[in-house]
């Protein structure tokens, strides 16, 4: 989980300008809520305490600001046109660069809010999920006392970003529906407009 912050961080800081949000303490904000929530809970940031609650939905909440400001900002470069749509290259990067961002702030929803959380799925599985993975609908699948990890969610955000719906695991309740919606949206809005201009720039 910590990996996957560190990468959003690092990708939205290497976003050109014009892209990414221009306050140079944002970013720093960022890394520095994820240093505290580390230094509170050396494991697998699970420890269930209001403080470590608080700062890891402040961390989650950080990076889907960032992510909504780097998404609108590429979505208005590519409608009004800027230096950044001269180059094809430089366009699929930071496309690529945001759409991986977008993923890497999903799968940290899903991992924070499915089942009550990292907290609640390690002190046991919930009775009803809101996110069924395969070896919940087949346990057979899977070790006695299987839970899903952050890679689990990394991979169902990316596969929902690509099918623009859900593959192998399947959304139970309203918010996890709603959330896959959006991403499902986000992502073809973002690779839409990334490719048809990079093709228009190529022709």
């Amino acid at each position: 989980m910590a990996l996957a912050v560190i990468t959003a961080v690092l990708l939205t800081g290497w976003l050109p300008s014009g892209v990414r949000p221009e306050s140079r303490w944002f970013l720093g904000v960022i890394g520095l809520v994820l240093l505290v929530l580390i230094a509170a809970d050396p494991g697998r940031i699970d420890r269930s305490t209001r403080a470590v609650r608080l700062l890891s939905r402040l961390l989650l909440g950080l990076l889907a600001l960032s992510a909504i400001l780097s998404t609108a900002l590429l979505v208005h470069v590519l409608v009004v046109g800027g230096s950044l749509t001269h180059s094809a290259t430089r366009l699929l990067l930071t496309g690529g660069a945001v759409w991986f961002s977008n993923n890497i702030v999903f799968a940290l929803l899903y991992w924070e809010v499915d089942g009550g959380g990292s907290v609640a799925r390690a002190l046991g599985p919930p009775e009803y999920p809101d996110l069924a993975f395969p070896q919940h609908m087949n346990p057979e699948l899977a070790p006695p006392g299987w839970r899903p990890l952050f890679i689990d969610y990394l991979y169902l955000g990316m596969t929902n970003a690509l099918a623009f719906s859900p593959t192998d695991v399947m959304p139970l309740v309203p918010w996890a529906k709603i959330a896959m919606a959006l991403q499902s949206l986000i992502s073809l809005a973002i690779l839409g407009l990334v490719v048809a201009r990079a093709v228009n720039i190529l022709t």
